[in-house]
């Protein structure tokens, strides 16, 4: 199961991203993080920009209440969603 925390207001949870894959889709998880394959190129942080806006439709909040809260260089980033509780999130993600 997929640790997802409630703090300083917002939710947090851990994502590994494989950039350049055929559709933007969460594929399972590995280790303590969701695996999501996004179709933008991991370049120009439009890989970034990619996930937000995937998680921000997922969950059906504003995209500004998405943001990422550590590894922005990395594949395997943190991300902080204002305005939901840890069990919305689990609910919304379907874990």
């Amino acid at each position: 199961m997929i640790p997802v925390r409630e703090l300083d207001g917002g939710t947090t949870f851990a994502v590994k991203v494989h950039p350049r894959a055929k559709k933007d889709a969460i594929t399972g998880e590995l280790g303590d993080a969701l695996k999501v394959s996004l179709v933008a190129p991991p370049t120009d942080g439009k890989a970034n920009d990619a996930c937000i806006e995937f998680f921000a439709n997922l969950l059906k909040v504003p995209r500004s209440s998405v943001t990422i809260a550590s590894g922005q260089t990395s594949r395997r980033k943190v991300f902080r969603v204002s305005g939901l509780s840890a069990e919305e999130v689990r609910r919304r993600i379907g874990i």
